[in-house]
């Protein structure tokens, strides 16, 4: 029991962020009459969800460098502004349409990366003047008007589903049910080899009652994910590109030695410069992938509406900011989850959905989100002063 207690307090603000999401699925499903976790509805949630989930996660590096970058919005709206323009006026294969889309991102962070990095402009100011200087981007590139690409492949990308190994008439999903189960196999497995590297290491790893018994909730919880899937479309194409994305970047913050960097820069700038770290070129980096990833999003977020107007993105840095803070991020740098931004993501639009299905309106969702994000930050300097 000491131990649960123990575990639970070192992981507090995720837990409470959890208990908090399931509290809002509870009062929605209420309030909905069920139609809230509905299958169809709750795949259209993590369709919502999945380009801020997919920027979310290079924001928590960001944010863990101890930066902030206030121009995501309209990167991946620019971004989404570019590839529509090449598939519906430049007439553009696909594929060459995506690789000149990414490489805008890269380009991009390789932009904000030089002031920041190189010439040492605070992030904030950086990036709030790139969030015009893209919101008049995405006017010029759309020439104010709404672009809508009406490419099969392209819309695949925001909208498609994995095909039903089943067949197309069967009731439920195949394919959602073997992805999940591979997701479980995949998932213990992970765990238990983490937890053997631990334990080889004489680090500190919790009992094996305990870690048994979280082995099991959490493979209920993914069982019961993938079984809402099952009943309704299948696994889409975004949520099959945020968990690529997800994962990726959470290899690269936890077993590279860029991660590490990363983590020992927002902990301690001085500090890790005097022990090799080269901040520079971390930084820089970092911008890039970040830039890079806002690319993906903005193809995301772009196929899912088949459109790119000139209002894309405008706003969504704060939901993506938000995302980030509430999956445990801390805004004062060092400490950051990279898997904690998918509940983040999740609660954000969670808000949003049910919000919508009981027809209330801006003021009603604008003050449910800013409470959230200010009881997520408030947890975390509980946290932070109940350890000192």
């Amino acid at each position: 029991m000491q131990e649960l207690k123990l575990t639970i307090k070192k992981n507090i603000q995720q837990y409470t962020m959890i208990i908090l999401l399931l509290l809002i699925w509870l009062i929605f499903f209420a309030t909905t009459k069920g139609v809230f976790l509905s299958p169809i509805n709750m795949t259209n949630l993590f369709l919502q969800m999945a380009f801020i989930g997919i920027a979310s996660s290079t924001m928590v590096l960001i944010m863990v460098c101890g930066h902030i970058d206030l121009s995501v919005g309209s990167v991946i709206g620019f971004c989404g502004a570019v590839i529509a323009y090449l598939l519906k006026f430049a007439n553009w294969n696909i594929v060459p349409a995506l690789i000149v889309t990414i490489l805008c991102g890269s380009l991009v962070g390789i932009w904000q990366g030089f002031w920041v990095a190189k010439m040492h402009l605070p992030a904030f100011i950086v990036t709030l003047s790139s969030e015009w200087v893209f919101r008049g981007l995405i006017i010029g590139v759309t020439n104010s008007q709404t672009i809508q690409p009406n490419n099969e492949v392209f819309k695949a990308i925001g909208q498609g589903y994995i095909p039903n190994i089943f067949g197309s008439g069967a009731a439920i999903n195949g394919t959602a049910l073997l992805i999940g189960l591979i997701a479980i196999i995949a998932y213990i497995i992970s765990q238990v080899s983490a937890r053997k590297n631990k334990q080889k290491y004489n680090f500190a790893v919790e009992s094996k009652g305990l870690f048994i018994g979280k082995l099991i909730l959490l493979s209920i919880i993914i069982a019961v994910f993938f079984w809402i899937f099952a009943q309704d479309r299948g696994v889409a194409i975004p949520l099959v590109i945020l968990a690529a994305v997800i994962l990726t970047i959470s290899f690269i913050s936890k077993n590279t030695s860029f991660g590490r960097h990363i983590y020992a820069i927002g902990g301690n700038r001085e500090a890790a410069a005097l022990s090799g770290v080269n901040v520079q070129k971390v930084t820089w980096l970092l911008f890039i992938l970040e830039g890079t990833v806002c690319a993906i999003s903005g193809i995301v977020y772009t196929a899912r509406l088949n459109s790119a107007a000139i209002a894309a993105g405008q706003g969504n840095e704060t939901d993506i900011i938000a995302a980030a803070i509430i999956g445990g991020t801390s805004p004062a740098g060092g400490k950051g989850s990279v898997v904690g931004c998918v509940i983040g993501a999740l609660v954000m639009a969670s808000l949003e959905n049910g919000m919508s299905i009981l027809s209330l309106g801006s003021f009603e969702k604008y003050v449910a989100k800013g409470l959230i994000l200010l009881f997520a930050v408030a947890i975390d300097e509980l946290t932070k002063n109940a350890k000192n």
